[in-house]
């Protein structure tokens, strides 16, 4: 079973699986399509996550293959070059961080794949030559994404790349229109005759550095050569009887395991699915746990994260004591005390029961706007994700991980693995997560109707790169929670604001692989061009 947020991206997945390809080689394979057919989202430019149940050992795996800011620049570099700016601006030369997608593959497929290099990037490159049609949710993204990039000023005299690459009739692609992208083909065959190892050391690394220099990037030779993807202990919690499974910092995911943990106190077997009360004990532990995250989440090589402290259950219950029946208008973080211790989802599984959960992004729409025009892809602008206070655990430094935002996620019980599953979308992750396991474990839907049921969105300024104070923020909603609801919200503090606009007011784009009494169960949301597929 495959599913992804493109109908095409999932049909090659199942192929590779028919041919006697690991869940891996697919998921390799699934991610390469997604980088042709949603090259504004994800590409070989940006980083990965991934957990992985290997059926042999089992075991979960977790992987970090997210990449670092240049060796070679310190903070006071930085800010020689950003002069009184108080952020990484995302459409710029100084937020691109070394790309650590190719090396999560390389490790990937080093431990659980099977098939070579050549049959997992055929059928990408044979669509990137010949060409795929786009679907109208794609072709909307698309325009918006390169809306931003044209309006970037930093990239005034950069964009060649992109507007040869992605803008190929000097416009976005129109839905139904057919987009090919015989630059990637060719750094595809590269990959596929050389090795993962080309990307960082070889023929394509020589590019990228060629490109970054001429674009003012500081990644150097030094940078691309060092990047490996790193194998983590993963992070759970146990909710309603099923464990959830998250991974640690640099990333978000113990949000997700911090807001179940709160939820879970308050009853809401006893309330109705959708209803005011369990939409008010959802936000108000949202905003506490994203409290924590803007002050505490960054890269734990050089900060200490309190994860251990953070994810006890006696500390979100103290945290949930403090909700009431009233909208928290000035939430604060918590303190645990210290411990040791934009996007594309797509999650596959295999005959032999293996299980890949893959997110991978580049973070902003097209990601940084620079574009090698001979390589077919946009550098992610995951450097925007550092703070610029110096006082931050998540501040600039030479050679750190920023804050991530994609996290996989899966889900056990007892001791075997029942589903893959994520949400894409920036904050909205760890909000659509909860969301999406709400409704399966509290109130009883599929798998399918699970992402399908409207949600909602809190939105707020704190972050761990801007830090500040959230006050009550934005609650945006789709068409579907009942005006009743809105009302009750809005009566208990809650600034309630229909969601009118998808990209704008975006609410995630949700895919599952689950367990199912003969095989499989597939689901993969309306809100994108995907479908889950298997045989």
């Amino acid at each position: 079973m495959v599913a992804s947020s493109q109908r095409l991206a999932s049909r090659v997945g199942a192929e590779l699986l028919e041919q006697g390809g690991t869940a891996v080689d697919a998921a390799i394979a699934v991610n390469a399509m997604l980088s042709l057919i949603e090259p504004h989202m994800c590409g070989p430019g940006g980083d990965l996550f991934a957990l992985v149940w290997d059926p042999v050992d089992k075991r979960l795996h977790g992987l970090n293959a997210s990449g670092r800011a240049a060796g070679n620049q310190d903070f006071a570099g930085l800010m020689a070059k950003l002069g009184t700016a108080t952020a990484i601006s995302p459409y710029s030369p100084s937020s691109v961080t070394t790309a650590g997608a190719v090396a999560g593959w390389s490790a990937l497929h080093q431990r659980f794949g099977k098939l070579s290099l050549k049959e997992i990037f055929a059928p990408v490159i044979a669509h990137a030559t010949q060409g795929v049609t786009i679907g109208p949710v794609t072709a909307n993204w698309w325009q918006h994404s390169a809306i931003e990039v044209a309006a970037a000023p930093q990239l005034s005299r950069k964009t060649r790349g992109f507007d040869a690459i992605f803008l190929p009739r000097q416009r976005a692609p129109l839905a139904g229109e057919t987009f090919n992208n015989p630059a990637l083909a060719q750094t595809y065959r590269s990959l596929a005759a050389n090795g993962f190892d080309d990307f960082y050391r070889g023929r394509l690394a020589a590019s990228s550095l060629a490109f970054f220099d001429t674009a003012g990037v500081p990644i150097e030779s030094d940078d691309l050569a060092s990047c490996v993807a790193q194998w983590v202990e993963p992070l759970t919690t146990n909710y309603r009887g099923y464990d959830v499974v998250e991974l640690p910092p640099n990333g978000q995911g113990l949000s997700v395991l911090q807001i179940l943990n709160m939820l879970e106190t308050f009853p809401l077997d006893d309330v109705e699915a959708g209803g005011a009360d369990y939409w008010h004990w959802f936000l108000e532990a949202k905003k506490l746990a994203f409290e924590d995250r803007a002050k505490y989440f960054a890269d734990p090589d050089f900060s200490d994260v309190p994860v251990a402290g953070l994810a006890l259950k006696a500390y979100a219950h103290q945290r949930a004591d403090t909700i009431t029946a009233q909208a928290n208008q000035r939430p604060t973080p918590g303190e645990p005390g210290l411990s040791q211790g934009d996007t594309t989802y797509l999650t596959v599984a295999d005959s032999s029961g293996m299980m890949v959960s893959l997110i991978q992004s580049i973070f902003t729409g097209f990601g940084s706007g620079l574009v090698a025009p001979e390589l077919g892809f946009a550098w992610q602008s995951r450097g925007a994700g550092f703070s610029l206070d110096q006082s931050h655990a998540n501040v600039y430094a030479a050679g750190k991980r920023p804050f991530h935002t994609i996290i996989p996620a899966f889900v056990m019980r007892d001791d075997e693995p029942l589903m893959s599953f994520g949400v894409m979308g920036a904050d909205m992750q760890p909000q659509g997560q909860v969301q999406v396991l709400a409704n399966l474990f509290d109130f009883g839907m599929n798998v399918q109707a699970a992402g399908d049921a409207p949600r909602l969105r809190h939105d707020s300024p704190t972050s761990p790169v801007l830090g500040g104070h959230s006050g009550a923020g934005i609650v945006w909603y789709e068409d579907g929670i009942p005006a009743a609801v809105v009302a009750e919200l809005s009566a208990r503090g809650h600034d309630m604001r229909p969601a009118s606009h998808p990209i704008q007011h975006f609410m995630g784009g949700y895919q599952a692989v689950a367990r199912a009494d003969d095989g499989w169960a597939g689901a993969s949301e309306s809100r994108f061009d995907g479908c889950a597929r298997g045989y």
